[in-house]
C-alpha cells in the first residue's frame, strides 16, 4: 500500500455486502491509511452485512436515509465527531429503482415508483452535498465521488429509468462542484464503472448478456469492483 490517504477522513455511502463497490472503496481506504464513517439507509443495514466491514476497517456505522435532511445533518455532524474534525472525502453510491425491481419496461412506468428512484438515486445526491455546503463540513481540497453509469449519455434499454436518474445525477454533480469549486475548493466528480455483479447490478433484466456484450466492446475487458475502488481512492487522494 501507498498511504495515499493516511491522515484523511471520509464517509462513505452505500456499502451493502462484500459485492458492493461501496464495499470496496471503504476497504481500500482504509488500507491506505483513512479513518471513515460507513452509511447506508436502515432497510439497508439490515439486509445486508456492513458490521462485518465496520469491523474489519474500524469503522463506525451511522443510519441515513439520504431522502432526509434531519437524518443527513444528524450524520455529516456525528461523523466529525468520530473523525476528529472536517471530512477529505465523500463517496456516493447509492441507487435504486423500484421499476426495474418490479419488472416494469420503461414504456410503461408507475410514475410512483419512477420518483421515488428519482430521489433515492440522483436528489440524494443533491441532498448530501447541500448538506456538506451549508454546514462547511468539507475540507479544502476535499474530494466527492458519486458513481454514475454510461447509460446517462447511451441508450441501454434494459438499464430503465435508471438511466434517467443518472443523467440527473451528473447534472447535479456539475451545478453542485461549480458552487464547491468556487467556494469551499472541493472536488466533485462522477465515475462510470463498467458492469459489475454487484447485489443491485445484478437486478437488472439481461444482465448477464449486459456484461459480456461490455467485455468484448471494451479493449482492456470490463474493471472489476476492486480496480474501481482503486481508481476512486486516487480521486480522493492529494494526487488528484
Amino acid at each position: 500500500m501507498y498511504n495515499l490517504l493516511k491522515g484523511k477522513k471520509g464517509i462513505i455511502f452505500g456499502a451493502l455486502d462484500s459485492k458492493s463497490i461501496a464495499w470496496k472503496v471503504a476497504e481500500r481506504a482504509h488500507e491506505e491509511g483513512a479513518k471513515i464513517v460507513l452509511t447506508n439507509a436502515p432497510v439497508a443495514l439490515r439486509l445486508g452485512t456492513i458490521s462485518e466491514l465496520a469491523e474489519k476497517t474500524g469503522s463506525q456505522v451511522i443510519p441515513a436515509d439520504a431522502t432526509s435532511i434531519m437524518d443527513l445533518e444528524h450524520l455529516v455532524d456525528e461523523s466529525m465527531k468520530i473523525l476528529g474534525g472536517k471530512i477529505d472525502f465523500v463517496l456516493h453510491s447509492i441507487g435504486m429503482s423500484i421499476n426495474v425491481r418490479k419488472g416494469r419496461s420503461y414504456t410503461d412506468q408507475n410514475y410512483d415508483w419512477s420518483q421515488k428512484g428519482t430521489d433515492v438515486s440522483a436528489l440524494s445526491v443533491h441532498n448530501v452535498m447541500q448538506t456538506l455546503y451549508k454546514t462547511d463540513a468539507m475540507n479544502e481540497w476535499g474530494s466527492i465521488v458519486a458513481l454514475t453509469y454510461m447509460a446517462a449519455q447511451r441508450v441501454f434499454p434494459d438499464y430503465n429509468d435508471m438511466a434517467d436518474n443518472k443523467a440527473y445525477l451528473e447534472s447535479v454533480a456539475r451545478s453542485f462542484g461549480y458552487f464547491f469549486g468556487r467556494d469551499k475548493k472541493v472536488r466533485v466528480n462522477t465515475i462510470s464503472q463498467s458492469p459489475t455483479p454487484t447485489t443491485a447490478g445484478s437486478g437488472v433484466k439481461g444482465f448477464d448478456g449486459f456484461l459480456a456484450f461490455a467485455e468484448k466492446m471494451s479493449p482492456l475487458g470490463n474493471a472489476t469492483a476492486l480496480e474501481c475502488a482503486d481508481y476512486i481512492v486516487t480521486m480522493f487522494s492529494d494526487l488528484t
